[in-house]
């Protein structure tokens, strides 16, 4: 099985996302353009001494690569830059997308107010004379801090809201919601580059049984257990699993034929029953029954849907159950027809407590 994209590169995060706000430094970076090295130097010693990282540049093109190569949050710029002026490298940055937002300080010998006017129209968020005392000046990076922790403390707070929008919260897979809008993203994907796409319906064998007999606090656990033993089979960045709805789960696998599809679904078989999970009153012996689907190559794209594909993997699920429990059926591409396949595990159920 080849994968040709990274979590980084597809459209979905990963199985337990990591916070969406970029990370903040303790310590904001700022970046000082001037093109007199006197007064670079002296800005940079100065901010440097109360306790900020510094990084300089003489002109507008030299701030651009800097800002390429390490996003700075803090700039302070001259207005009288040689070639691209400081109003015209603020409009500039302005137009930029960083990862976050980029303070701008403008710092000019002129201080009349079309002149400060004129700098706040161009994008700056401050706008301070060379002559201003240096007390002064660092009272404003304290402001322009405080603005960018409020400003990183938000886009977490969205991050977080945006998880949770994602993610069951019991099990912390990708919950029916993502599944059904990602799971379309996949196969217009697959559609459009003409590739394989597979896709497991995963059902916790006797789960019943596990509430009725241990309680219901012993069922969450196993469930949470059993995502947990999904997500370590999934050997690849690009394959992704969610909860569909109680004890049933869906691995969506992109660019797996049906052949390759059966090798993960033996190994999640394997992971599953490998170790019984040890709950306060006993053991609970783990096993799933799974179905398959895979979008093949013979169908016609305007049939095919994600309930199409759920669907189908549901019916061999169906057959998974009917056949004995702890097994995977596959379809056939071919013929169009359930192919059952047993694997050697034998249904299991639950040890005695």
């Amino acid at each position: 099985m080849i994968c040709e994209l990274s979590k980084s590169k597809i459209e979905h995060p990963s199985p337990r996302p990591a916070a969406i706000a970029p990370r903040a430094r303790l310590v904001p970076k700022v970046l000082v353009v001037d093109d007199d090295e006197q007064v670079r130097n002296h800005l940079a010693s100065t901010i440097i001494s109360a306790g900020y990282e510094v990084v300089t540049a003489e002109d507008a093109e030299s701030a651009q690569l800097s800002m390429e190569r390490d996003f700075t949050s803090i700039v302070i710029l001259d207005v009288a830059l040689p070639g691209m002026n400081g109003l015209d490298l603020c409009r500039a940055i302005r137009r930029q997308s960083y990862s976050g937002y980029v303070y701008l300080m403008l710092h000019s010998c002129k201080d009349a107010d079309e002149d400060i006017l004129a700098g706040l129209e161009a994008g700056a968020d401050d706008y301070l004379a060379k002559s201003t005392p240096i007390s002064q000046l660092l009272g404003r990076l304290r402001t322009a801090k405080r603005i960018l922790s409020l400003e990183h403390a938000l886009k977490a707070s969205v991050g977080d809201e945006q998880r949770m929008a994602m993610t069951d919260a019991l099990t912390g897979a990708f919950n029916r919601r993502y599944l059904l809008q990602h799971l379309t993203v996949e196969l217009r994907r697959a559609l459009r580059s003409r590739s394989d796409l597979s896709v497991l319906v995963i059902d916790f064998d006797h789960f019943g049984q596990v509430n009725d007999l241990y309680g219901h606090a012993t069922g969450d656990a196993a469930l949470t257990e059993l995502a947990g033993r999904i997500q370590k089979s999934l050997r690849r960045d690009c394959d992704w699993f969610a909860r569909l709805g109680g004890d049933e789960f869906v691995v969506v696998l992109p660019h797996t034929n049906i052949a390759s599809a059966s090798v993960v679904a033996d190994d999640l078989l394997r992971a599953i029953d490998a170790t019984p999970m040890r709950a306060g009153a006993g053991m609970v012996r783990m096993s799933v029954s799974i179905g398959a689907s895979t979008l093949g190559a013979r169908e016609a794209a305007d049939t095919i849907s994600a309930e199409s594909l759920l669907a189908q993997a549901d019916g061999c699920l169906y057959k998974s159950k009917k056949a004995g429990r702890n097994r995977a059926t596959m379809p056939s591409p071919a013929e169009g027809a359930f192919a059952a396949r047993r694997t050697r595990f034998p249904a299991l159920g639950l040890l005695p407590r």
